[in-house]
């Protein structure tokens, strides 16, 4: 597994985590990564893991009322607060990427998330979730 892969799937959960118990960020980064901390042989998360992980959870909450107004825009009928909480959170951090990490191309951003809805979310979010990224992509 990549680099850039893992750390989504580690901003991913960071995100779930945040969404539920919404504890002070540096807090709940420390704590995750202490008890993630096993996570490879050497019981040490790689460095640019962890990084582009923290980059993007960071982003994510810096700009959460602009991505959730993103979101909102385009999912019809789907309020955020109805949604799956695994699907928020992809869509959360995904929308960041597409709007704000211009080194990212779009197409990789949506692939990401779209891996990642299938290992954590249900075949139905992966569709709801590409048809979002989607429409948030071509709107820019």
């Amino acid at each position: 597994m990549g680099v850039r892969r893992k750390a989504r799937e580690y901003a991913f959960q960071i995100l779930f985590q945040l969404d539920f118990d919404g504890d002070n960020l540096e807090d709940k980064l420390e704590q995750f990564w202490q008890t993630n901390k096993n996570l490879n042989r050497r019981g040490l998360v790689p460095p640019q893991v962890k990084q582009f992980a923290e980059a993007l959870v960071k982003g994510t909450i810096e700009q959460l009322d602009q991505i959730d107004t993103r979101i909102s825009q385009h999912s019809l009928n789907w309020r955020l607060s109805r949604m799956a909480a695994t699907d928020r959170n992809i869509l959360r951090f995904s929308t960041y990427e597409i709007l704000y990490c211009d080194d990212i191309p779009v197409k990789v951003s949506i692939n990401e998330a779209l891996d990642i809805a299938k290992k954590y979310s249900t075949t139905e979010s992966v569709s709801f979730i590409n048809g979002i990224l989607d429409k948030i992509a071509h709107q820019e």
